[in-house]
């Protein structure tokens, strides 16, 4: 078993927050936290595949994720370093292999990341090959003791707002906590850290803030979590997808409220 909060929410990190002078509703001087959003382009050996806006932290974890995610690298290939320089706002991935992706680049397609998430047209390649384990279960019990445990936490979102939180659970623990602008960077945070500790998230679950979009379904489903559980709501194209995969889908999750549109067989309801 995991180690509650192995890793969670850097909120003594100066460099991803700043305060700005303003007023409040009563014309009163009033200091606002607000989160930082810096750009960072991801270099794959010598080609440029894409430019995201970031908080800062943890970018090798996002670059590996990504590129994972689109097919570009394996768990396999043997990655020499990964290089993070701030003042080119630059992060490259070095492999053993000779990569070449000009023509993959052309099929480059803009989705509804709310912080210019990217995807390719041929992602689904992978998404069909993949098989979620049958036997993960989320217990109802859970759900207020996981949620209380994550909304207390200090963290970024209840420092300065404006802010998506993902979360890697183990069972009803929480064991891996970040947070970026755009919730599709948060989960390539769980990815990367993934990748980096060679852990096997099989019969996880993964909790987000952000929207049940196709993307996040995707992404999920790559990463081999079978449960992933959201306090917001759904789309359509996420539901699709995620009853295509077998997923299971938990959205409007609060308190001990939640409503499941996918993967009900993992459901118990003790």
């Amino acid at each position: 078993m995991y180690k509650k909060f192995q890793i969670k929410p850097d909120i003594k990190n100066k460099d991803l927050v700043k305060d700005i002078e303003g007023i409040d509703e009563f014309g009163e001087p009033f200091t606002q936290t607000v989160v930082m959003e810096r750009p960072i382009t991801i270099f794959l050996n010598k080609q440029e595949i894409v430019t995201s806006m970031t908080l800062g932290d943890h970018p090798e974890w996002i670059a590996i994720d990504f590129l994972i995610n689109q097919g570009m690298i394996s768990y396999k290939d043997n990655i020499k370093s990964v290089e993070v320089d701030w003042e080119t706002e630059v992060v490259v991935v070095r492999t053993s292999r000779e990569t070449n992706y000009e023509e993959k680049m052309k099929k480059k397609i803009r989705t509804s990341g709310c912080a210019v998430g990217t995807m390719f047209g041929d992602v689904m390649e992978n998404f069909d090959n993949v098989k979620l384990d049958q036997n993960s279960r989320f217990h109802r019990s859970w759900l207020v003791g996981l949620l209380k445990q994550i909304n207390t936490q200090p963290s970024l979102y209840l420092k300065a707002g404006a802010i998506h939180s993902c979360v890697l659970c183990d069972e009803e623990k929480p064991i891996v906590y970040v947070e970026d602008i755009g919730r599709h960077n948060a989960i390539d945070k769980i990815t990367g850290w993934m990748w980096y500790n060679k852990i096997d998230v099989t019969k996880m679950m993964l909790y987000t803030t952000g929207r049940l979009t196709s993307e996040m379904v995707i992404k999920t489903v790559q990463m081999k979590i079978p449960i992933l559980i959201s306090r917001s709501g759904f789309t359509a194209a996420g539901v699709e997808l995620a009853k295509k995969s077998g997923l299971t889908l938990i959205g409007r999750a609060k308190g001990r409220r939640f409503i499941a549109l996918s993967g009900l067989h993992r459901i118990v309801f003790d």
